[in-house]
């Protein structure tokens, strides 16, 4: 199939068109229902609405809320006008608010007025007491002198800010031609959306991802899926990353699905969506499905619908794959695997591929996607079952990171292929599995120490609800293996006792010398567990041990 050439604000149109009257977006906890035609409508509104404040294409809009119905329509909104949306992560603090703010040059911010125990609002006004003074549109800041309109989700009204109501009143009166001219100017190639890495070494970069890039990953994710208009997606996992954007709401219009997304992540609340709903799919990270599947009342809620759907963001314990195959009914579940850099998806399972595949690999290459597994040290290409970094080449790798060429030629060499930093295996089929990090990749005295391994041994433990292995510094050895263990609930454990579960089933070296046994990991907000910081927690209790 050749690459398609369309924008996102085409895209909608043509489903639009297509199916009218199906439903595009539901939201089942406030019972909001929108056909796809009503959905393009509210678009295309706050399109003319932000084109009437003066965004003119190519211009920069942050968005810092959870999965609101408003953040859908700016996502769609922004790619028929062209404003880039910049995609804010809700754990931000003031600092990294700033940071973002600053670094990608944005001139409009569409933001919540709080979230959890954070009030975004006081954030902004903290960091541009100029707002509390300024005509909306009009705000002159020190701190961030490109920042000029503030967009405010909710009912009240803030000094300096625009309501969402004003944008899409603004809409109203806008005659279609302009907003027509706009979406003509367009091209596949622009940069449309920034999304900014994790940052867990040095300051986040921001990923600029082109229509091109996210319209295609979100059509062949959905073709892997086997994703149709007649299929209804539960999306929990948060839009400002790339799974809730591209493998959840871009899959789905990319086919004409509708969208249920869930606002903020709730076990109960996403089962309940999915009866309700009817849901045929559902996304999530291995820590989602773990806690679903665990509620004391699972077995009451009616998950008959379910068929597929994607579990990525991190490995995949086997009886984590069964529970979900098997007691939720997602029995054509894939999984999925890339990085923000690659809009994000570079592989990926397919429906019928047998269990084993979709939990001992992260699939094959999407289609019109080169993957291939070089030596890291001489760039030489390996064959199958070597094992070595995985590179990607297509229509999916990033135009680049904004502002910061050096990074940009580190990351992508001049053949196009984007090196992912990623220990990866492939088969003869092009399946691959992922075996490390080149930076997580343990050195025991000279021994290299992969912790997938060790993880998907210490998973078949009856008592290990979930487990994360890192690397600690030791005098001797260079490295010691760390294993941070979450237990089932009512169990109790001790670390002989996990010891000797290890041996004699894994090489001695391979079996940790310390256990520490934890009721959560440190995550970031889209579900990736940070292994930094558990190399850094490792190292504190290291020390305070040997002190006494």
């Amino acid at each position: 199939m050749a690459v398609l050439t369309k924008t996102i604000g085409t895209l909608l149109e043509e489903k639009a068109a297509l199916f009218p009257d199906r439903d595009a977006v539901l939201y089942a906890d406030r019972g909001l229902r929108w056909t796809y035609s009503r959905f393009d409508e509210l678009c295309r509104q706050a399109a003319k609405g932000f084109m009437k404040l003066g965004i003119n294409k190519g211009d920069h809009m942050a968005i810092w809320a959870t999965n609101t119905p408003e953040w859908l329509i700016s996502q769609f909104s922004t790619g028929k006008m062209g404003a880039v949306l910049v995609t804010v992560n809700t754990n931000y603090q003031r600092e990294e608010l700033k940071y973002l703010l600053e670094q990608s040059d944005s001139g409009s911010i569409i933001l919540m007025e709080g979230y959890r125990t954070t009030s975004y609002i006081d954030m902004l006004y903290d960091i541009c007491p100029e707002l509390k003074e300024a005509m909306p549109g009009h705000l002159e800041s020190a701190a961030l002198p490109k920042l000029k309109n503030v967009i405010v989700l909710g009912d009240q009204r803030y000094p300096g800010t625009y309501s969402w109501d004003d944008i899409m009143k603004l809409g109203e009166g806008e005659v279609d031609e302009e907003l027509n001219v706009r979406m003509a100017e367009c091209q596949p190639d622009d940069v449309i959306n920034m999304q900014y890495t994790s940052g867990t070494t040095g300051f986040p970069k921001g990923v600029m991802l082109t229509h091109s890039n996210i319209v295609n990953n979100g059509y062949n994710i959905a073709r892997c899926m086997d994703l149709t208009e007649m299929d209804r997606l539960c999306i929990p996992v948060p839009f400002f990353h790339c799974f809730g954007c591209v493998l959840g709401t871009m899959a789905c219009v990319s086919v004409g699905a509708a969208m249920v997304p869930v606002q903020e992540f709730s076990p109960a609340e996403v089962l309940r969506t999915v009866e309700s709903e009817r849901c045929t799919g559902l996304h999530g990270v291995p820590t989602m499905f773990i806690a679903e599947l665990n509620l004391p009342d699972f077995h009451e809620y009616d998950l008959s619908t379910l068929r597929t759907g994607i579990m990525a963001g991190s490995n995949c314990p086997v009886e984590v794959m069964k529970g979900v195959m098997e007691r939720m009914g997602a029995k054509e579940i894939t999984i999925a695997y890339g990085q923000t850099e690659s809009s994000p998806v570079i592989t990926q399972t397919r429906t019928d591929d047998p269990l084993n595949v979709k939990v001992e690999t992260v699939g094959r290459a999407l289609p019109d996607v080169e993957v291939k597994v070089i030596d890291p040290a001489t760039g030489k290409l390996l064959g199958p079952g070597q094992q070595g970094e995985l590179c990607t080449r297509g229509y999916h790798v990033m135009k680049g990171y904004y502002k910061n060429e050096q990074a940009t030629s580190l990351a992508i060499d001049e053949q196009g292929w984007l090196h992912t930093g990623d220990l990866a295996v492939m088969d003869e089929e092009g399946y691959c599995r992922i075996t490390g990090r080149l930076k997580d990749m343990i050195i025991r005295g000279g021994e290299n120490i992969y912790p997938r391994e060790i993880e998907e041994f210490l998973y078949s433990h009856p008592k290990v609800l979930d487990v994360q292995v890192t690397g600690v510094p030791d005098e001797t050895f260079g490295e010691e293996v760390i294993a941070w263990v979450i237990l089932k609930p009512g169990q109790v454990c001790t670390s002989e006792e996990i010891r000797d579960f290890c041996k004699g089933k894994i090489s001695r070296f391979k079996v940790p010398k310390f256990i520490e046994f934890i009721d959560s990991y440190p995550m970031t907000a889209s579900g990736k567990i940070q292994k930094f910081r558990l190399r850094e927690m490792g190292e504190k209790a290291i020390s305070q041990t040997n002190k006494m």
